[in-house]
């Protein structure tokens, strides 16, 4: 019995020890540092480079399986040959900073066969964006001798009453002093002044534009262009664009004065039309109503490309009064689905721009 009981013990040890001596048996991977922060680099330095170190510290060689990285903008390099037990490795990362100024902060997951399978590093840094060369900043030509930053003046949302200012800068490219002059004849609400007229070679000038959407005497939205002359020749093929929407401001209305206000009600703003076939035209009339306590003014009416309105035969609805949009879509030359829009603006100050729209699918003969 003893005996049994002495074989029964010395195999429990003996599993025991193996069981130990399998658990010992592993990889481990020590990284020195786990984060690096760059501090201040610049773009225009390129990729900038780390490396960071680490160790086997097991018994049985480290294999790193792969190594991902929280975005394309950071590539690793890592040993593809096992590591034996206590040497070294080293995982190598890059990070670009073209196109990316301003702080980061980025992670590094390396998957191995160590006793701890995931190890997250990190690196993090803030990058000084590039600084444009006058060449870079000035690119769009006109007239091949004036470069400008941009020939689009967005005024976004313009309100009768107010005047809008904005400048164009622009430098002179040429080897020659060049005479400079805006052409905005015929349209009474743009002042257009050059500053200076006659500008120097590698000179930067200003094109100060002053607009009066009152003058505009126009709702929604807008688009007006003016040219440039250079040493007295007109330069038609690039001209200076200004575009913005003219709206009625009604942030100062009281509630009193909102609750007197008028109010556009439509019986629909959508219509299917269902199926076509290409050349059956599209027609229907939309109702526009005034629910409010004051007169309703329909200032304008716009049809998207394709399609035509007929105007109403009222611009002005007295509260409880309606009148009929009447939309014409001309299906000559289109197939497949197709969407027209028309843009209602009023005076209603809490919904002054309705689009209705024309949609469905047009068979092509």
């Amino acid at each position: 019995m003893m005996k049994r009981i002495l074989i029964s013990g010395f195999a429990c040890a003996m599993l025991l020890i193996g069981i130990v001596d399998a658990q010992s048996q592993v990889a481990r991977i020590y990284f020195k540092d786990s984060n690096h922060d760059y501090g201040v680099i610049k773009e225009d330095d390129g990729v900038a480079y780390y490396e960071f170190q680490f160790s086997n510290t097991g018994s049985t060689p480290l294999i790193i399986q792969r190594v991902e990285t929280s975005c394309g903008c950071t590539t690793p390099d890592w040993p593809k040959e096992p590591i034996a037990p206590g040497k070294n490795g080293r995982i190598k990362v890059g990070y670009n900073p073209s196109g990316r100024p301003g702080a980061f902060s980025k992670t590094i997951t390396v998957y191995s066969n160590a006793e701890t399978p995931t190890v997250i590093l990190q690196i993090k840094g803030e990058v000084i964006p590039h600084v444009k060369t006058p060449d870079e900043i000035f690119n769009i030509s006109i007239g091949g001798k004036l470069y400008f930053e941009k020939t689009h003046i967005p005024f976004s949302r313009l309100f009768p009453g107010k005047i809008y200012t904005d400048t164009l800068k622009f430098m002179n490219k040429s080897s020659e002093v060049v005479k400079v002059a805006a052409n905005a004849g015929g349209l009474n609400f743009l002042t257009v002044r050059v500053e200076p007229q006659s500008i120097k070679p590698k000179q930067v000038g200003n094109i100060i534009v002053t607009y009066d959407p009152q003058k505009r005497n126009d709702w929604g939205f807008v688009m007006d262009r003016f040219m440039l002359s250079i040493n007295d020749s007109l330069i038609t093929n690039t001209p200076i664009s200004i575009t913005g929407s003219i709206e009625e401001d009604y942030s100062a209305l009281s509630a009193s004065e909102l609750e007197k206000a008028p109010r556009v009600e439509f019986n629909t703003t959508s219509y299917d039309f269902g199926q076509k076939a290409e050349g059956e035209p599209v027609e229907y009339s939309f109702t526009i109503k005034n629910t409010g306590k004051s007169d309703l003014q329909i200032r304008k009416v716009k049809a998207s490309c394709g399609c035509t309105t007929v105007q109403p035969s009222k611009n002005i609805l007295k509260p409880g009064e309606s009148t009929e949009i009447k939309a014409l879509f001309r299906t000559n030359g289109y197939s497949g689905r197709q969407s027209k829009s028309i843009t209602v603006i009023t005076n209603d100050p809490k919904s002054s721009t309705t689009v209705l729209r024309l949609s469905g699918n047009v068979v092509k003969k």
